[in-house]
């Protein structure tokens, strides 16, 4: 079964953190952090429309120039997603450059920021044709924890205490669509733009009854006609929907914990940060941050299928292997 969901951590554990997720099918995708952007090809990039922000330090949020940058001049529509002060923090970033020129541009950039404070998000739009200037009424919306959702997929946050408001994410599939190929080369049926029609009535719960057109395989055969049910009997397997968590700069609490297993629990594949090794835990609490321990045991408790650690201190340059078999002896419980 091949994933919808390919994850790539941006940079080396000791670099900036950030995470790119491409949607297969989709040629979009989905970008956890902005911190040091330079490593990600220009065309990677322009695929993302969704950015989610743990928070504003600078390692997580430098990358946002380098966006802007690239985006400006042209017809995007941009989502941004980060804690309490994000709007404030955007702001400020637009505000630190002249725009005066940019009403020559025949295609307009427009950033879509919200903020995450309690269980409210505040949204608000900066639109390059207008100089970046803020819409004058933010709206206000009441939420449960999910950020963003469309039909096939929903993003979800947890709050975190860093000494100062953290979220970490969870990417979630509704459920997962396995086209068998086998079948379709066993009824003759073409590949094409019809499967992404399917795909979309099933995740809209769409009639059974539903009929679509689909082509032949074979040189000068008509369409066949089938019904979403037939198709969904005949090639499709439905299972199951990915599920990824993103988690970084969090101390090591009860509190914190509990949220974060909460978030996480299930996850196909856990990305979380080992900033030290437990032995320097006292150095890792006063930092805010979580052991590589620490990690482990979460990730064990979550019931994750897998971890990946990151966000590494640079004290352990030359020995970031004993953070990566830290973690994943906890995770296992060796340890």
């Amino acid at each position: 079964m091949r994933p919808s969901f390919h994850c790539q951590l941006l940079n080396s554990p000791f670099a900036d953190p950030g995470m790119l997720v491409h949607l297969a099918f989709q040629k979009r995708s989905l970008l956890f952090d902005l911190g040091d952007l330079s490593a990600v090809p220009a065309a990677d990039l322009l695929k993302v429309d969704h950015i989610f922000v743990t928070h504003t330090h600078m390692d997580h949020f430098i990358g946002f120039d380098q966006i802007l940058r690239l985006f400006l001049g042209r017809s995007k529509r941009l989502h941004l997603y980060g804690p309490k002060g994000f709007l404030k923090n955007v702001a400020g970033k637009l505000s630190a450059y002249t725009w005066n020129l940019v009403r020559n541009y025949e295609e307009a950039l427009e950033l879509e920021v919200s903020e995450i404070e309690g269980d409210r998000k505040i949204t608000q739009t900066f639109n390059c044709s207008e100089g970046f200037k803020p819409s004058s009424l933010p709206q206000v919306q009441d939420i449960d924890k999910v950020l963003h959702q469309e039909q096939a997929l929903s993003v979800s946050a947890v709050i975190l205490d860093h000494q100062i408001p953290c979220l970490s994410f969870n990417l979630q599939e509704r459920f997962h669509i396995n086209i068998l190929k086998s079948q379709l080369e066993e009824l003759c049926l073409g590949i094409g733009s019809w499967i992404k029609s399917f795909k979309k009535l099933l995740y809209a719960g769409a009639d059974p009854s539903t009929e679509i057109r689909v082509p032949s395989s074979l040189p000068n055969q008509q369409p066949q006609t089938f019904t979403v049910e037939e198709l969904s009997t005949k090639v499709a397997r439905i299972s199951r929907g990915q599920k990824i968590a993103y988690v970084t700069d969090a101390i090591y609490t009860p509190a914190n914990e509990e949220k974060i297993i909460s978030l996480s629990h299930g996850a196909d594949h856990l990305f979380i940060e080992a900033a030290f090794l437990d032995k320097d835990r006292e150095i890792a609490q006063a930092k805010y941050h979580l052991t590589a321990r620490q990690a482990g045991l979460i990730a064990r408790k979550a019931c994750v299928r897998k971890v990946t650690v990151f966000h590494f201190s640079p004290r352990y340059t030359d020995t970031g292997n004993l953070l990566a078999a830290e973690a994943q002896m906890a995770f296992e419980g060796l340890i």
